[in-house]
């Protein structure tokens, strides 16, 4: 008896996993040069010359999004053959690789469209590095449960999958809209992306809160929607109205668990006013603990 069999795991299994292993570490390290392609520099200088750390926060968000979802391409059965898990799992490694640059992509275009955010890390903008690396992490989660939602290895699996991936998107949009509204109305109509270019990086700590938030709470329409690939407005208009419904009701608790949590202090003036990284790293795990215990809720 070899200590695989031991512990229940046989020599299929064991294969298997290694196959696995050894495509999620190529995908990795293609992540970690991919940063330095897209923005056409060398990413070793960077990291160890330069020692540029808004592009190593950057870069530690591609990776950390990319594992994420490679455990999404992981979860469920094995494939039937060797070949066959080989060829799902580079598969749905490189689509979820393809829609994290996608979403950071949309998201440089359309959510932080007035400022080039590449040029701002090259700079050593650590406020748009931690907000660009959160935003990865979170497209990440959303497209982990969604390759977890879906099933098998077909055309309309993928065309489900880009399809809860779109609606993700948009309601990053539509968030990142809404939190700039609130800041320019508690400052005098003073832009939000004008404060992270200008490193303001307790409002980036903030603002990443409520986009992991988001995506955490993203996970639980996969347990409500059910799936059928070929539905494809269904889907969407599914996905849509659960995530319009998830992200109104984590705003409202989060506001009221941050008021009672933070009690007597004046939110706005100690991290918009006076930059209070403290105060904004709290605010930002009250987003997620609000939105980890509504999730888990909805099993």
């Amino acid at each position: 008896m070899t200590i695989f069999q031991h512990f229940g795991i046989t020599t299929d299994l064991a294969i298997i996993l290694v196959i696995d292993l050894t495509i999620a570490i190529i995908l990795l390290t293609l992540m970690r040069y991919l940063q330095g392609w897209t923005a056409k520099v060398d990413s070793r200088v960077e990291l160890a010359e330069r020692d540029n750390f808004a592009f190593g926060i950057s870069t530690a968000g591609a990776i950390a999004g990319l594992g994420i979802v490679l455990t999404g391409a992981i979860s469920g059965e094995a494939a039937s053959s060797y070949a066959a898990e080989a060829i799902g799992m580079s598969a749905y490694g490189l689509f979820g690789l393809i829609l994290i640059k996608l979403g950071r992509y949309l998201h440089d275009k359309i959510a932080l469209n007035e400022f080039n955010k590449g040029e701002q890390i090259l700079k050593g903008n650590i406020s748009v590095a931690i907000v660009d690396a959160c935003a990865a992490i979170a497209t990440a989660i959303i497209i982990r449960s969604v390759l977890i939602w879906a099933e098998d290895l077909t055309v309309d699996t993928f065309i489900a999958i880009f399809s809860a991936f779109a609606i993700s998107q948009l309601m990053l949009v539509l968030l990142t809209r809404f939190r700039e509204h609130r800041y320019a109305k508690r400052n005098q109509d003073a832009s939000m992306q004008d404060a992270l270019v200008q490193g303001h990086t307790a409002v980036a700590i903030r603002h990443s809160g409520y986009m992991l938030a988001m995506a955490l709470s993203f996970n639980a329409a996969s347990h409500f929607i059910i799936y059928n690939p070929q539905a494809y407005i269904a889907n969407l208009i599914g996905w849509l109205i659960f995530s319009v419904i998830m992200l109104v009701a984590l705003t409202v608790l989060i506001k009221i668990v941050k008021k009672l949590v933070l009690s007597n202090i004046n939110l706005a003036q100690e991290v918009e006013q006076q930059h209070n990284i403290g105060i904004a790293t709290v605010e930002l795990a009250i987003s997620v603990a609000v939105a980890l215990i509504l999730t888990s809720l909805m099993y």
